[in-house]
């Protein structure tokens, strides 16, 4: 794993953004996975600037969200779909109909995952995966106990995820209890894969990650096994190593 050490939030981002702009700058078709969530909202911020600025453009650009919240329809604003469209996707030039998220809604929920993960296939897989990670190690919404070998499924969500997720919805018991999520499996397939960390509250987080045993009760520690990560992470998330 390559680590890259940055001042603050505010360079994590841009040094994502420039690993990304690469990524759509160099590939023909570049098949991008997105995460959601309070970290990567700066690189998102990012590459609406360099579309409006530098004409970064999107056009030949295809997205696969990692995962939804069950129940959750794509105009509810606490949706991961209606979080994209408003951080990223209606700002910048990509084709709507190159912008997959899971449907939370489906009628078969089984079924949405099963075509999910051959959508995914059929594309040939991520060029660049972004992650985050959760303090327990999730990365999507793979809880600790997770099979590495998992692809796109149905997940209850850990309490400690519920709770992180609380501060974007009323209260607790608004927040989901379960979700789809692109497996663990599918993610390590990607060709490169690019994990974002950021704040001091993830410092045990990441000291684990980087010096832990590799363990299905840290999702995040099979990352150890992938052949090209990028961590990008501010000083107040490396201050225990």
């Amino acid at each position: 794993m390559n680590i890259i050490s940055t001042k603050d939030y505010q360079e994590m981002s841009r040094k994502a953004c420039e690993l990304v702009a690469e990524t759509i700058n160099t590939i023909e078709k570049p098949i991008l996975g997105l995460a959601t969530g309070s970290t990567p909202e700066g690189l998102y911020q990012c590459l609406i600037n360099k579309h409006k600025e530098e004409q970064l453009s999107f056009r030949h650009v295809t997205t696969f969200n990692l995962d939804e919240y069950v129940g959750l329809g794509s105009e509810n604003p606490n949706s991961y779909r209606y979080f994209m469209n408003g951080k990223l996707f209606q700002h910048i030039d990509i084709r709507k109909e190159n912008t997959y998220v899971p449907n939370g809604s489906a009628e078969n929920l089984e079924e949405e995952c099963v075509s999910y993960e051959e959508l995914i296939r059929e594309h040939g897989g991520m060029d660049l995966q972004i992650l985050g990670i959760g303090l327990n190690g999730h990365i999507g919404f793979n809880e600790p106990g997770t099979p590495f070998t998992s692809r796109t499924h149905i997940v209850e969500l850990d309490e400690s995820t519920r709770q992180a997720n609380a501060r974007f919805f009323d209260s607790l018991e608004e927040v989901p209890t379960h979700a789809i999520t692109t497996g663990i499996g599918t993610i390590m397939e990607s060709k490169k894969i690019l994990l974002l960390i950021s704040g001091e509250n993830k410092a045990d987080t990441v000291t684990r990650l980087v010096n832990g045993d590799i363990s299905e009760d840290f999702p995040a520690s099979i990352l150890k096994e992938h052949p090209n990560v990028t961590i990008i992470a501010d000083e107040a998330a490396l201050s225990k190593l």
